[in-house]
């Protein structure tokens, strides 16, 4: 499991290393074969520390040349379908935790079927179902009798739900499913603990496990990633990474994305721990596309418009486009019921077109279901 591997490594250790590295080992990395890095956690080390920001440049330019390689010129669109806000856990940072008095709201047959009629006639073919942590509302059943409904409209079929047990995502998979998301929000255990204190999603250890029994699963895709902005970006990417490495180790034959969520208003008086700029998050996705040249990575609509344009060619292999965080959102908008606000407020053709202007091609789907 990769709690083992992963309380081998200390935190502080590698805040200090990160501190250590210097110029002239960022510019030997970026002269080096890019095709010796692909896995290697101390060149991803090195192309996220401080010291190599200068050099983004160049690691953007190197970053495009492995995309194009190894994805073509192609931008994956997918949306996010909320289901459900409901939520047992108190989470300090997220607009659905329990203690915000917010309107709960979980969709019925009729109000899913609303919401995949605009969906589809957006030209949507890929889909992420999204719900809060309930499992008495939104448990395995719902989310069967969902993913039922939606399949039938849709080829590929992502969710981004509780952590659950090895047989329950066996029976996803199974029923349809291609994907599961499951960040970690934070891989420093301290600092967690305060962002989590109650409800199921406080285990810390059950959350950080939850990748594994995908693997054991043997889910099609695994999506890992952590929230920016709750504690160091740097280190906690880091360990995003060292876990992305072994799980790519342990399951090989499991595809794999990484996501960049940052914090965005929301309900609550959270304050970030850390703030993290555009250009540092640039940085992140480079060193990512070159040391992990098959993962697939993806940038949602919480960023500006005018930065998600320009990172098209760096490395971002999906976005969403057009999406909304509340429960029935797309026929029924209700501003009370978000998880965060979204930035990027464009409509999914109006993305296809700025897709198009950079010479790309949007892509609504990435495979045919027969295939599997």
């Amino acid at each position: 499991m990769f709690e083992d591997a992963m309380n081998t490594v200390d935190w502080d250790v590698i805040h200090t290393r990160l501190e250590a590295i210097r110029e002239q080992d960022v510019e030997q990395l970026l002269s080096a074969d890019h095709h010796l890095l692909a896995g290697n956690l101390d060149a991803f080390m090195t192309l996220i520390s401080p010291v190599a920001a200068p050099m983004l440049d160049r690691m953007a330019e190197l970053s495009s040349q492995i995309t194009q390689q190894r994805f073509g010129k192609n931008i994956h669109l997918f949306i996010p379908m909320y289901l459900s806000n409901e939520c047992q856990n108190i989470c300090t940072y997220c607009g659905f935790s329990f203690t915000n008095k917010i309107p709960r709201k979980t969709l019925s047959d009729d109000e899913i079927l609303a919401e995949i009629a605009i969906l589809k006639a957006y030209g949507y073919d890929s889909i992420l179902l999204v719900t809060g942590e309930a499992n008495q509302t939104v448990g395995v059943d719902y989310l069967l009798h969902a993913v039922r409904l939606v399949k039938q409209h849709f080829s590929q079929v992502s969710i981004e739900v509780q952590p659950l047990e090895q047989n329950e995502y066996e029976l996803l998979k199974e029923e349809g499913v291609y994907a599961v998301l499951v960040y970690q929000e934070t891989y420093h255990q301290e600092l967690y603990k305060q962002y989590h204190p109650k409800g199921k999603k406080a285990n810390y250890g059950y959350r950080l496990d939850t990748p594994d029994r995908l693997g054991k699963a043997g889910m099609h895709k695994i999506g890992l990633g952590v929230l920016l902005g709750l504690s160091d970006w740097r280190v906690d990417s880091y360990f995003n990474a060292l876990h992305l490495n072994y799980l790519q180790k342990t399951y090989w034959q499991t595809k794999y994305s990484v996501s960049f969520p940052r914090i965005r208003p929301h309900e609550g008086e959270f304050i970030p721990e850390s703030l993290m700029s555009e250009k540092s998050m640039l940085q992140l996705i480079c060193a990512y596309r070159i040391c992990f040249p098959d993962v697939e990575l993806s940038l949602s609509s919480r960023e500006r418009p005018e930065f998600r344009d320009a990172v098209i060619p760096y490395g971002i292999t999906s976005m969403s486009a057009g999406s909304e965080t509340d429960p029935g959102g797309y026929a029924n908008p209700n501003k009370n019921l978000k998880q965060f606000e979204t930035h990027d407020t464009r409509s999914p053709q109006e993305m296809v077109n700025v897709i198009k202007s950079r010479q790309y091609e949007a892509v609504w789907k990435d495979w045919d279901a027969v295939l599997f």
